[in-house]
Order: C-alpha cells, then sequence, then structure tokens
C-alpha cells in the first residue's frame, strides 16, 4: 500500500508538472503571458474591489518578492493598477483595470478550454470521481496541517 501511494504520488506530480508547462506555454503563445501572470490576474477578478499586495501573495501561493514583480509588469502593461490603501498608508491595494479583465477573461476562456482539451479523454463521470477522489485527499492534507 505505502508503495502505491508513492506510486501515485509520483503521477499526479507528473500530471500537475505536465498540464502546467502545457498551460504557461499556450499563455506565452497565445497572451505574451505566463500562468503566474494568470494566476495574480485571475486572484485580482475574484476581488473586484482589489487585494493587498500581502493578500495577493496569499492566495497566488508565492513569496511578496515575486508578487511584487508581477505586479510591476501587469501594472506596466496596463492591466491593473497599484494604490495606497486608504486606512493603512503602509499598504497598497492592487486591483484589475479594465483592460486587465478584457485581457484575463480572454486568456480565461483559452486556458478552459486547454484544461479541458488536456483532460478530454476522461468521461465526465471520470472526471467527477476524480474530482471526488482528490477532495477527499485535500480534506486530510488540511486536517494534518491543523494537527
Amino acid at each position: 500500500d505505502d508503495h502505491e501511494a508513492l506510486r501515485l504520488w509520483l503521477r499526479l506530480l507528473t500530471c500537475t508538472t505536465m498540464v502546467e508547462r502545457t498551460i504557461d506555454q499556450m499563455l506565452k503563445r497565445e497572451f505574451g503571458s505566463s500562468l503566474a501572470r494568470f494566476d495574480v490576474l485571475a486572484q485580482l477578478d475574484r476581488a473586484p474591489e482589489g487585494l493587498r499586495m500581502g493578500e495577493l501573495s496569499a492566495a497566488t501561493l508565492t513569496t511578496n518578492g515575486n508578487v511584487t514583480w508581477l505586479v510591476a509588469a501587469l501594472e506596466g502593461e496596463g492591466h491593473v493598477t497599484r494604490r495606497t490603501a486608504p486606512d493603512d498608508r503602509r499598504a497598497t491595494v492592487v486591483r484589475l483595470t479594465a483592460n486587465g479583465r478584457r485581457h484575463f477573461e480572454a486568456m480565461a476562456r483559452q486556458h478552459e478550454a486547454t484544461v479541458a482539451h488536456l483532460f478530454g479523454t476522461l468521461t465526465a463521470t471520470e472526471r467527477k470521481a476524480m474530482h471526488t477522489l482528490l477532495g477527499s485527499v485535500k480534506q486530510h492534507l488540511r486536517l494534518e496541517r491543523t494537527a
């Protein structure tokens, strides 16, 4: 059983890496962007009021320095704005611009189509079953973190 668990982990890691690389290559080819930039835009799309840099770093599971670099690049392209937080002059709030929202929406449509293609060998029932099983693993991992 332990060996099977290890084999499963390695298979998940390999598939995840391959999917990430494929999506990143598509975003670079189609939009001159990256998966990291897409992730920042996705988080901001979910937060119309904007996110503080620390919140953005936590949401994207990346370092503050990397988020600062990504936001600066996206700001230079006109996709986001940075403003001082009204309640804390030390904090910066990042928001999508209208241009950034349109850019993200186009990327999100292609992202979804690419993911659908990559998982196209599975039936809807198999995808649901896999989602449920991985949800169980995710819940277990959350409980392990708090124990």
